[in-house]
């Protein structure tokens, strides 16, 4: 079987280190290496625990390589890309692992995405083979029913293919919140990155058993999953329910120490202190902004203090992150991560100083132990290959600020910034705002067009099932921020439109305001 080595492969196919005042940070020479340590020191201990069983790292070894072998069988060659629309569970998880012994590079099309979603991923990187589970609509020859899959996993074993840490890897879809979603390619390495930084800043261990209950399909949850617990060499707990009630069941009873969530079920379970999660040691709440005040309500219904996450499809994963216990500042997303280099520029591309506020951007570390190991996504996938990214540091269209001890605050998207009468307002200072108030459940805000000051601020709000008094709103707005930035426009709603991850699509609010008339 031929191989598909990348530039830098490290020599010898050994695992890259950096070191620092004696201490090395040590990443495996691939994804495809990524089980061995685990495998080496206790192959019979738990690797994934899903809906249809628990796999030990000897039993997920011996699964990935039948993957392999199958979709060698399909014709998958190195530098192919492999689709998957796939419930969580043990399937997709071998699938993943298999992909990656052969040098395919992954994907994931996600299960709740509407038929022309669907296909306009598979249109858009043109996979050899689509893992087709029951909710796929994709129209394709390269569909793989579930049946074909399984009679394939008795093929001929598929010899490994040697790549190197910065070959392709996984397709990660942007968010679409605002325009049609792109294909970021990552490499083996900067999938690899979050998992070490991650266990070695927080002290992980065999022990670990993190929950995940969003889709698989998002190759960050893949990279937080199996990549990270791998590398911990403790469990990845995929989890098949995201309502308050399936979440903390899966919790219970299968003694999950880390669970990721988004802001809204963060809420729901805030709101349900009879529930049980006491084998929690840490919450991490990630996808949308988590205010303050549901940190609070969440300590004090469940004992934790969510860790809040700001994370990119692009780095990939975390950016930052509060620290382990409860230490955090207000209205931040936490610490950034060692492996990164993050500050605010302006319009000009000139780095801010520590504090200031602009476009937040994303190099590499350059000292300490973690220096030189991260780098830049390989590009995006469009027209058949792979279109690199800018030289520089990552623009992230985010506008923040970092301050001198790393602490980052988001403040907005810079596409999302709302310019009334050539004032800046940015909708996530008015949105905190407004999710403060008890008659919101959540908030968005985006700016209408307007004739004399160019856009007008609109809020639609989501109720928690009363009536709304804009005027009130109006009011209570007022006395937390300056008058101009108070929403003149207000719809109501049930509910957001949201994505997977739980991100508001914004591109729908204009509509939901037009139906909804103005107060």
């Amino acid at each position: 079987m031929p191989s598909f080595n990348g530039e830098n492969v490290v020599p010898g196919g050994g695992a890259e280190t950096a070191a620092d005042g004696g201490r090395a940070i040590r990443l495996p020479a691939s994804v495809a290496e990524v089980l061995q340590p685990a495998l080496a020191a206790h192959p019979d201990a738990p690797a994934i625990e899903a809906a249809a069983g628990i796999w030990s790292y000897r039993e997920l070894d011996r699964h990935a390589d039948a993957a392999a072998a199958a979709l060698w069988s399909f014709g998958v060659r190195p530098g192919d890309r492999v689709a998957a629309c796939l419930p969580n569970d043990l399937d997709i998880v071998a699938a993943f692992h298999g992909a990656q012994r052969i040098g395919a590079i992954w994907a994931g099309i996600g299960e709740a995405m509407a038929a022309a979603e669907q296909q306009y991923l598979h249109d858009l990187i043109e996979p050899k083979v689509v893992l087709a589970g029951p909710r796929c609509q994709v129209d394709s020859p390269a569909c793989v029913d579930p049946a074909q899959w399984a009679a394939a996993q008795d093929a001929p074993a598929a010899s490994p293919v040697t790549t190197g840490l910065d070959a392709p890897a996984g397709i990660a879809f942007t968010s679409g919140t605002s325009g049609r979603p792109k294909a970021v390619v990552h490499s083996q390495r900067t999938m690899l990155l979050p998992g070490a930084a991650l266990v070695a800043t927080r002290g992980w261990g065999p022990d670990l058993r993190k929950g995940d209950s969003f889709p698989l399909t998002i190759l960050n949850m893949i990279i937080l999953s199996t990549l990270l617990t791998a590398q911990a060499g403790g469990c990845a707990v995929i989890m098949d329910r995201r309502d308050v009630a399936g979440v903390a069941e899966w919790i219970a009873t299968r003694n999950v120490t880390v669970w990721n969530g988004a802001p809204a079920q963060l809420f729901d379970l805030a709101a349900r202190p009879e529930l049980d999660l006491g084998s929690l040691r840490e919450v991490w709440s990630g996808g949308s902004d988590t205010p303050d005040t549901l940190r609070a309500a969440f300590a004090a219904a469940h004992g934790l203090v969510p860790r809040v996450t700001y994370g990119l499809t692009e780095a990939p994963t975390v950016v930052s992150i509060d620290p382990p216990g409860e230490e955090w500042h207000p209205r931040t997303s936490g610490r950034v991560l060692p492996h990164y280099d993050v500050a605010a520029y302006d319009d000009d591309g000139n780095r801010l100083a520590p504090g200031e506020t602009g476009e937040l951007r994303l190099a590499g570390q350059t000292a300490g132990p973690w220096a030189e190991l991260w780098r830049p996504l390989l590009g995006h996938w469009a027209d058949g290959g792979i279109r690199p990214p800018p030289e520089g540091p990552v623009a992230t269209g985010d506008i923040g600020k970092v301050d001198p001890a790393g602490w980052l605050t988001l403040l907005d998207r810079k596409k999302m910034v709302i310019i009334r009468g050539g004032a800046n307002i940015y909708p996530l200072e008015v949105e905190r705002v407004l999710d403060t108030h008890p008659a919101v459940g959540k908030a968005a805000v985006c700016g209408i067009p307007h004739e004399r000051l160019g856009q007008q601020v609109a809020a639609v709000i989501e109720t928690n099932g009363a009536p709304v008094d804009f005027t009130e709103l109006g009011a209570y707005c007022r006395r937390e921020l300056a008058g101009y930035k108070v929403p003149e426009i207000w719809a109501a709603v049930e509910s957001l439109p949201t994505n997977a991850m739980g991100k508001v699509v914004r591109t729908e609010l204009p509509g939901i305001i037009t139906r909804a008339g103005t107060a």
